[in-house]
């Protein structure tokens, strides 16, 4: 099985990249981040006819999560537990029916900026929220994985240019000691599971010529419970995708399961 995460800034402005993206790199499953849709006006036909179930959690105008799934989906639930009054639609669940069900968990976790201030304390108690949820999920003793854009850079070799993000809310001590606590509760990001080292990105701006120069981040992330990591074979990032025509500034991270 492989399950894709992928941040594409906009539906409308990804009407052909996606698509296209989709066609070649042939995933089972896509959690979408920032899809800035509402649910009606979601271009799903486009989707249906390559054979993908289709499950948004939209707003109007910017976050808003999706699923696409060639494979079935059950249980799909919107909006992460822990606050009702919580409108921005950055979280939606379902169970994914491979070989064996994986509970799929795609989130686009709140920037934070400007840091100290309201959006900083979001991010925070987002990230608290988002460690309840996945202390339930390990409860269960059953595969999940969270993936998603995650908007924390975990380590200086996570950037090219560490030093420009210190006073960023990605990067933050607060940031990182979140991303941290998840990883402790026994959670693994997949993509440091099998690659190592530095120059490994999923995010370069649009301004400055950052793609050109290779001046990226890495925030997207798969973290995996100890029993979907049991079923890890491969995490890549298809960095490509970001150097082709009307790109997204994220580029799609990938894990494939046995399962």
């Amino acid at each position: 099985m492989k399950i894709a995460s992928f941040n594409i800034n906009g539906i409308k402005a990804r009407i052909e990249t996606l698509p296209a993206w989709l066609d070649e790199a042939d995933p089972d499953v896509v959690l979408l981040q920032e899809i800035k849709s509402v649910d009606e006006n979601f271009p799903r036909e486009i989707f249906e006819d390559r054979g993908f179930t289709v499950e948004t959690h939209g707003q109007k105008g910017f976050n808003g999560v999706a699923i696409l799934s060639k494979l079935p989906l059950e249980d799909v639930t919107r909006g992460l537990p822990g606050n009702n009054d919580d409108t921005q639609a950055r979280y939606i669940e379902a169970t994914v029916i491979g070989t064996r069900p994986v509970r799929l968990c795609g989130l686009y976790l709140p920037n934070g900026n400007p840091a100290p201030g309201p959006k900083y304390d979001y991010k925070l108690a987002w990230l608290h929220r988002l460690h309840a949820r996945a202390n339930d999920l390990l409860a269960l003793e059953e595969p999940f994985l969270m993936g998603g854009d995650f908007n924390v850079i975990p380590q200086d070799e996570d950037a090219k240019y560490p030093g420009a993000w210190s006073d960023d809310a990605l990067a933050l001590p607060q940031s990182r000691a979140a991303f941290r606590r998840m990883l402790h509760l026994g959670l693994t990001d997949a993509f440091r599971a099998r690659t190592q080292g530095p120059g490994h990105y999923t995010f370069w701006d649009y301004q400055g010529g950052a793609w050109n120069r290779n001046n990226g981040i890495r925030i997207d992330h798969m973290l995996l419970s100890p029993h979907c990591a049991d079923l890890l074979t491969d995490c890549q990032i298809d960095s490509a995708v970001r150097g082709g025509d009307k790109p997204s500034d994220h580029v799609p991270i990938w894990v494939t399961l046995d399962a």
